[in-house]
């Protein structure tokens, strides 16, 4: 997910907000995106939209189809696997890079963003769907916060964009592993503390793998049931 810059421009601001919306579902896969009800929507020139589109378009989450416009990405099995993969090989190496940066204040922070992560889990675990979106965001946010002290923006800016892949098709699925994704998160907190990077890779493929299994699953069983 794109965080809000201090001075966003009104183009920026949009391009965030279509961005969340096809991570979140509101825009759905292989859903045509046409202009003039798009602009009304985000309040946002012809031009501007063009360039926002074009942009999604090079982060993978939409679709240039010629003359026939713009339409937004759309999802398969293999996609997600290969998105999986990429995760894994990124933040793995992102993570061993900011274990072994990681001060005292970026354990701090990874401490805050797993308590906000319990929190939200905790609520989902309960039954508690309505949290789904904030769990997310705060899934989200404790894995950024255990790679911030890799020293690499470019590393980050490829984490971000994979991760928000991955993240769509969860959504999609509303897959929410419960129990043992939870688990998993606790022990990266325990390796972060540790500064055990081969041990967080681990987990992290476990997590991962895992993940992808359920919404492999997930996706065959809404198939089955259409």
């Amino acid at each position: 997910m794109i965080e809000a810059a201090s001075q966003d421009t009104i183009g920026d601001s949009a391009y965030r907000h279509i961005r969340e919306d096809i991570i979140f579902g509101q825009l759905r896969p292989s859903e045509k995106l046409r202009l003039e009800p798009l602009r009304k929507r985000y309040n946002v020139s012809v031009t501007t939209l063009r360039e926002i589109l074009n942009r999604l378009t090079s982060d993978g989450l939409v679709v240039a189809e010629g003359q026939k416009g713009f339409e937004v990405a759309s999802v398969s099995d293999a996609d997600l696997w290969e998105v999986a993969e990429l995760r894994m090989l990124v933040e793995g190496h992102a993570v061993s890079r900011s274990f072994a940066n990681g001060d005292l204040d970026w354990e701090s922070q990874v401490v805050a963003a797993h308590h906000k992560l319990h929190r939200f889990e905790d609520r989902m675990i309960s039954g508690d769907l309505s949290a789904r979106e904030d769990w997310k965001r705060a899934d989200w946010g404790f894995h950024r916060a255990l790679i911030t002290g890799c020293g690499s923006k470019t590393l980050m800016d490829l984490h971000g964009q994979l991760f928000d892949k991955y993240l769509r098709y969860q959504i999609l699925t509303l897959a929410f592993r419960g129990e043992p994704g939870a688990r998993e998160h606790a022990a990266l907190l325990e390796a972060a503390f540790d500064r055990d990077s081969a041990r967080a890779k681990e987990i992290l493929s476990t997590h991962i793998l895992g993940g992808v299994e359920f919404i492999v699953n997930a996706r065959r069983e809404a198939a089955a049931e259409q």
